[in-house]
Parts: C-alpha cells; sequence; structure tokens
C-alpha cells in the first residue's frame, strides 16, 4: 500500500504544477488593457481685438476754416502768391498747434477745393459744441498786423447767383418755425462778437500795428454758421515774403485762439450756446 500512495502523491504535484503557468496566463490576460491617453485639442485662435481708440479730447471742436479755393483765388500779391494757398497752409499750422494743446480741430478743406458757405457752415452746424474761426489773408494793410471780425448782420447780400439759389433754398415757408439757414448766425451774435474781443486783444499783444477792437461787418462767410464764429485775417499778400509771413503767424494765432475759447466757455454757459 505505501508503495502504491507515493506514486499517487507524486501524479498530484505534477498535476498542480502543470495547472500553475495556466492559472498564470489566465490572470496575466485577464489584466486590464493599458489606456491609450485622450488627444488634447488644439486651442482655438482668438482674433485679434481691435486697437483701442483713444478717446477725444473734452471741449469744443475748432472748426478752421481756410477762405477761398479753386477758382476763388482770394487776394492776389507779388511773386504770384494767392490768398487761398497761404491760408491753407497757415490753416494747417494752426491746426496743428491746437492739436498739441489738447484741442479737437477740423477743417472746411484740406485741398484746392472751393466749399460753399453752406457746406463749410455745416461742418460746424454739425457738432453741438463748436467754435468757427476762418482765416483770411488780406490784400493791404500793415504787414504784420491781425484784424478780426464778428459778422454784423445786414440785408442779405443775394447780388450772386449762388447767393440766391442759397437763399431761397433754405428760406422756409411763413408757417415754419425754422430759422433762415442764412440767418442762423444772429442768435450767436453776441457771443461770437465776446469771442472776437478775446482774440483781438491777444493778437494787439503779439502783431505790431493791430487795432485793440475787432471789427464789425457784413461777413457772408459767417452768417450760415450756427456757433460762435469769427474771422482772423492777416496782413498782407503784398508782404515781401508772404510765405514767410504766414508761417511766423501761425504759433501766435493758435495761441490766441486757444486762450480765447477757453476764456470764452468760462464766462458763457458753453461755447455753442448764444
Amino acid at each position: 500500500m505505501a508503495s502504491l500512495a507515493l506514486p499517487a502523491v507524486l501524479f498530484c504535484c505534477a498535476v498542480l504544477f502543470a495547472q500553475a503557468p495556466a492559472q498564470q496566463d489566465q490572470q496575466s490576460n485577464q489584466q486590464p488593457a493599458p489606456q491609450t491617453p485622450q488627444a488634447v485639442p488644439a486651442p482655438v485662435p482668438q482674433a485679434p481685438l481691435p486697437p483701442t481708440q483713444a478717446p477725444a479730447p473734452p471741449g469744443p471742436v475748432i472748426v478752421l476754416n481756410p477762405a477761398h479755393g479753386g477758382t476763388d483765388t482770394g487776394a492776389r500779391g507779388p511773386n504770384a502768391a494767392m490768398e487761398k494757398d497761404l491760408v491753407l497752409q497757415m490753416a494747417r499750422g494752426v491746426k496743428a498747434e491746437l492739436e498739441r494743446q489738447g484741442l479737437r480741430v477740423v477743417m472746411t478743406r484740406n485741398d484746392d477745393s472751393n466749399p460753399s458757405y453752406d457746406d463749410r457752415a455745416a461742418m460746424a452746424n454739425g457738432h453741438s459744441d463748436a467754435v468757427f474761426i476762418s482765416l483770411h489773408i488780406a490784400s493791404t494793410g500793415t504787414v504784420g498786423s491781425v484784424r478780426t471780425y464778428y459778422d454784423q448782420l445786414s440785408a442779405p447780400d443775394i447780388s450772386s447767383k449762388e447767393d440766391a439759389s442759397a437763399a431761397a433754398k433754405f428760406v422756409p415757408p411763413a408757417a415754419s418755425m425754422l430759422k433762415p439757414w442764412n440767418d442762423a448766425q444772429r442768435a450767436y451774435l453776441n457771443s461770437s462778437h465776446h469771442l472776437a474781443d478775446l482774440i483781438q486783444i491777444m493778437l494787439a499783444q503779439k502783431f505790431s500795428g493791430s487795432p485793440l477792437t475787432p471789427l464789425g461787418a457784413a461777413v457772408r462767410g459767417l452768417r450760415s454758421v450756427a456757433a460762435p464764429a469769427v474771422a482772423v485775417e492777416l496782413s498782407s499778400v503784398s508782404a515781401p515774403d508772404p510765405n514767410a509771413l504766414a508761417n511766423s503767424a501761425v504759433a501766435d494765432i493758435a495761441d490766441a485762439i486757444a486762450r480765447a475759447v477757453t476764456a470764452l466757455r468760462a464766462t458763457t454757459t458753453g461755447a455753442a450756446k448764444p
């Protein structure tokens, strides 16, 4: 019996050793497969933000009006000097100087064009707070002197076909409460006169031979402006070098305008109100 039991034990051990690798293989097959890492989506490119515009400086809009232009040359001087070119040159310099001081400035023309009186006035009338400055160079007068004008309303001048057409276009029916376009300055005569006083006082300190007071006149270029409006006239195209004269006047005229506008706003309820 003992001889028979030993082979049986050996048989059982052999069976166990034979099953062990199979169980290990089965367990290894049952291990979870490694997970494949999920792809991270690429970031969506963002559209660049538009550049931030600097806020417009506070205060009134200075509307510079270089007079004449196009076929209207204005005054003529020696060496083919023309007022239309000189005032445009001067207006560009005044604009740059006023903007350097932080004021908002637009020009009624920046080339050799000749907008109508009403088109020029509309650039001021389109702003709720504007001051209109028309620049001229005289054909006569003491060279280097400056005179400021404000509108002194009189009977409408409709001597030309253009003015007659404009008057007919902008005079409303009798029942209308609207004022005629070419009478827009009437409500601003006091503030315009005050502005002219301020500018002239300052110019007289800078330009020898200039009067101390402005002059009232029927200035057609101011009549349609619904805002304080003046004309500043430098003398004259007959100067030996009118280009140099115009350039030398830029800083002082710009300074007088800036200081006068500031003073006007300090003494009234607003530069755009009568």
